[in-house]
């Protein structure tokens, strides 16, 4: 007898396309939002445009913590379903295939992004999260090339003002440039120009030379007369800013790989609070990897429709549940690292509540005949549904409420 038959091939075949699908579309809508305020938060600090899809790309893994299971869900739900509404299941059933049976291949799934998972939020996650908060960073202090911005004071080095009114071909151009420097003694050299360009200077890379055209240049003296000068041209050396360099990762428990945490969260050595901190992110990691493992069990419960139904209510309640339940780990997360309550109660808690609802629905709609998982949210869902459409139906029965003409005075 064959492991894999050619039922199993066509669910598979059914749950491939709309799994990838939903992970794709979640992915981008997960990624849309955070793509705008990225763009305006670049555009303040004036960086490069090209940091934002860097900046992305290292937040692909968090969001793939959820669209995963998100995909694996709602791939195998669909495939139920249509199975269902075809009445293909029920033929499947009529032939002694059950529930648990057709199960086979969506957990050869389940089981391969199991591993996928486990992997991406144990090792990839942190380390993406870390170029994250490092490009954030290298942002935030000009690391990056930041550009100065046009029409406000720039400082540097605390010494040197810089304004320019206008820039032109992506910086290489610079036009109405005013430059104030100072130094130790007191002395002030307030220069304008035309125009200028950055270049860089060979003999050091943290400096830069301004190189101004067409201009003029006031130098004051404590005790001494100003000095006026007129010039065609005239380099002027900048120093760069001293960027420090950014921290080590483990600045925060999620930068942490999975041995890193058990090895910090189990060691008597370290402080309480970081131990109690590094076994919430722990088991946090943990119980969403887990929690994968029910997903089809909810999936075929929530896929059969009522008989004579094709309602997508259960659609609906899957995508719910699945982001009410990733809310509430991350919550509990949050105050279980803050020693409010124990790691284990506040995450395995929700999870060993959400596993017995589930086998329950799963229970009811394998073995109970003619049982529903839902049914009373379809009941709930069909009455509403009634009133809504005969309310509609009244209102173009009536028809609109024409004006009544005035009485003629006359």
């Amino acid at each position: 007898m064959k492991f894999i038959t050619a039922i199993d091939r066509y669910i598979l075949r059914l749950t491939l396309m709309p799994m990838f699908g939903i992970f794709l579309l979640a992915a981008s809508l997960l990624m849309l939002d955070k793509m705008l305020k990225l763009f305006d938060f670049v555009a303040t600090e004036g960086g490069p445009v090209g940091v934002v899809f860097k900046m992305l790309a290292n937040l692909m893994p968090e969001y793939a913590s959820l669209a995963i299971p998100l995909g694996l869900m709602i791939g195998i739900l669909l495939a139920f379903r249509k199975l269902a509404t075809s009445s293909e299941l029920d033929v499947m059933r009529a032939v002694g295939l059950s529930y648990t049976r057709l199960l086979r291949m969506p957990y050869i799934i389940t089981l391969v992004l199991v591993g996928v998972n486990l992997a991406n939020v144990g090792y990839l996650q942190p380390l993406a999260r870390y170029y994250y908060e490092e490009l954030n960073y290298e942002l935030k202090s000009g690391a990056l090339g930041a550009s100065i911005k046009v029409g406000e004071f720039t400082t540097l080095k605390d010494r040197i003002a810089l304004r320019i009114e206008q820039s032109q071909d992506d910086g290489r151009k610079l036009l109405g440039i005013f430059v104030r420097v100072a130094d130790a003694k007191g002395q002030v050299l307030s220069i304008s120009a035309r125009q200028g360009r950055f270049l860089a200077f060979r003999g050091s890379p943290d400096t830069i030379v301004l190189r101004l055209d067409n201009g003029r240049m006031v130098q004051d003296i404590p005790g001494h007369n100003s000095r006026v000068l007129t010039f065609t041209q005239h380099d002027l050396p900048i120093d760069l800013p001293a960027v420090e360099k950014f921290r080590q990762r483990g600045g925060a428990d999620r930068e942490y790989l999975l041995p890193e945490l058990m090895h910090l969260g189990w060691n008597k050595d370290r402080p309480k609070a970081e131990r109690i901190a590094s076994q919430a992110n722990f088991n946090y990691r943990m119980v969403e990897v887990v929690m994968m493992l029910l997903l089809p069990l909810l999936a075929v419960a929530l896929a059969i429709p009522p008989k004579r139904s094709t309602s997508a209510l259960g659609l609906f309640v899957s995508i719910v549940m699945i982001v009410a339940y990733h809310k509430i780990n991350e919550y509990a997360s949050d105050v279980a690292s803050l020693g409010k309550i124990s790691p284990v109660f506040g995450l395995w808690g929700p999870f060993a509540l959400f596993a017995a609802l589930i086998v329950w629905m799963y229970w009811r709609v394998a073995y109970v005949p003619g049982g529903q998982a839902i049914g009373w949210l379809e009941r709930i869902a069909a009455i509403v549904g009634k009133r809504i459409r005969s309310l509609l139906r009244r209102r173009r029965k009536s028809g609109p409420l024409l004006p009544v003409p005035a009485a003629d005075k006359t």
